[in-house]
């Protein structure tokens, strides 16, 4: 083995990545694992250090805000909190001050936009209480839950899972994580979206249905939350298609917007 995969492995290793390729030794890998090729860990940058965040799993709400859950088809009122995830490779990072290109996917000709705040965790648990929940976070960051809306939607209409509506290459475009340390936790505070400079998507971050520490409590009954874990935590109404050419830019008071052509 190269100089290069060693790096690496051990890179994925010190992560804390368990059970790589042809391992079959449950739990955390060694650099001394032996596995016939190497798998990258993603990793995201840090906001004022040299550390990456190695992204371990993605979950998402859905339906978070009432009026997007109403313009979905659903009674925010009678619903309770679910969560679907995206594979950790999904993430497309999006650096401040730069567009990048995003391209458009295979299979779809109804893509969708979805803004939304992303929490990072460092901490892990089962059951976690709601007065602790906050305690897991590590970060924030501003990121897009991208959907292929019409596979999405047909695979809904069938009763099949809608997976391949979320859960692709590229799907989650995300910038920097932004240390709790520097920012503060989120609770209000403006999110909106536009396309082509026109406003899109615009509400308020306390107009959540289930706020980020309830969103961590309630995902901790069903999973056991690891360290890596970034939690999408729901996107406002009016959410809509986009077309290769078009510049989305997505903001969230206090962090730097994102900028992302799609291609």
């Amino acid at each position: 083995m190269d100089q290069s995969k060693r790096t690496l492995l051990k890179t994925a290793a010190t992560a804390g990545i368990g059970g790589l390729a042809g391992c079959a030794i449950p739990g955390r890998a060694s650099h001394d694992t032996k596995t016939p090729f190497a798998v990258a860990q993603p990793m995201l940058p840090i906001v004022g250090s040299s550390e990456m965040f190695p992204v371990r799993r993605i979950y998402c709400i859905g339906r978070n805000y009432a009026a997007h859950a109403r313009e979905m088809g659903s009674d925010p009122n009678r619903e309770p909190p679910f969560f679907f995830q995206k594979p950790s490779d999904a993430v497309q990072l999006v650096p401040p001050g730069q567009t990048i290109d995003h391209p458009y996917p295979t299979l779809t000709k109804n893509y969708h936009y979805e803004i939304e705040l992303v929490a990072a965790l460092d901490k892990g648990g089962r059951n976690v209480p709601l007065d602790k929940a906050l305690d897991l976070v590590y970060g924030y960051a501003i990121g897009l839950d991208m959907t292929r809306r019409d596979l999405q939607r047909g695979m809904g209409d069938q009763k099949k899972p809608w997976e391949i509506g979320k859960s692709f290459d590229h799907s989650a475009p995300i910038g920097p994580i932004h240390p709790v340390r520097s920012t503060g936790h989120f609770k209000n505070g403006a999110i909106w979206l536009k396309v082509n400079d026109a406003v899109k998507q615009q509400a308020n971050l306390d107009q959540m249905i289930w706020s980020v520490a309830e969103q961590i409590s309630k995902l901790s009954e069903a999973f056991e939350l690891m360290p890596g874990d970034i939690i999408y935590s729901g996107t406002p109404e009016n959410v809509g298609p986009v077309v290769r050419g078009d510049i989305m830019e997505g903001h969230i008071d206090g962090l730097p917007n994102i900028r992302v052509k799609v291609v």
